[in-house]
């Protein structure tokens, strides 16, 4: 295969999507891969939703889901933003041709997508849209491989691309959960082992490190880039949008 970016959670984040479609247009990519969640939380989610009708694929992620069927199990915050989400994007019978055809395209998003022996989901292979993937999963007080990761393991068959905790990390088939600065970002996978990798999220990062996240890979090196953007604007357009809550302006500049 060819190098691909995977991107993961923008979160309606203009400047955190652009910001990174410039540092991919650097890295000599074949195609640029989506594991869901392009609305939701931030101000833009007409205009990232519109650049992303560009990419190889888009997964569904839970507020694609949410959107799209209602927002269920959604702290008050999250679902104040799906709401007006939804307002945005849901076309009437008035509606131009273009507000229809991104409607269709989120309606159309599947759940998880199989290319040989790598999978691409959102949440988990064992639940595509919902469940997280923790860091804390990975800990065994016996010093074994948990049953939840070693279920996610089964199910793999040799690589699960995730995001939707919005925190980085590969996680072996040993349960180690090793994350971009352990391997100084990059990471050669061994073709008979297996692995969960969180790419990151690009438009609302959630391990101390508020810089978009995303990856690169080539069918054997993994490499995490890390992409500094205008996190300013992006909060500001926050907290100027009466239906957005201001805690979500917060997450973007502390990164957790």
């Amino acid at each position: 295969m060819g190098q691909v970016a995977i991107i993961s959670d923008i979160h309606s984040n203009y400047e955190a999507m652009t910001a990174v479609l410039d540092d991919i247009a650097q890295q000599k990519v074949d195609a640029i891969l989506c594991l869901g969640d392009v609305i939701g939380y931030g101000a833009n989610p007409v205009e990232c939703l519109e650049k992303a009708v560009e990419w190889k694929f888009v997964l569904r992620g839970n507020h694609e889901e949410a959107v799209l069927n209602g927002a269920v199990g959604f702290n008050p915050a999250a679902r104040r933003a799906i709401d007006w989400t939804r307002k945005q994007l849901k076309p009437h019978i008035f509606s131009f041709a273009a507000t229809k055809r991104r409607w269709q395209f989120l309606a159309d998003t599947p759940a998880q997508i199989k290319e040989g022996r790598v999978l691409y989901v959102h949440g988990s292979p064992r639940d595509p849209v919902w469940e997280y993937v923790l860091r804390s999963d990975t800990e065994d007080f016996l010093g074994g491989v948990p049953p939840k990761i070693k279920e996610l393991l089964d199910l793999t068959d040799h690589i699960s691309f995730f995001g939707h905790t919005h925190v980085p990390g590969i996680i072996t088939q040993r349960s180690q959960f090793l994350d971009p600065p352990t391997v100084n970002y990059e990471f050669t996978l061994q073709p008979a082992e297996k692995y969960l990798i969180n790419v990151g999220s690009v438009g609302q990062p959630r391990d101390g490190d508020n810089r978009a996240c995303y990856v690169l890979f080539d069918g054997r090196v993994l490499r995490y880039r890390r992409v500094p953007y205008d996190i300013e604007t992006a909060s500001r357009k926050i907290r100027e949008n009466p239906h957005l809550d201001e805690k979500l302006a917060d997450r973007l500049t502390t990164g957790a």
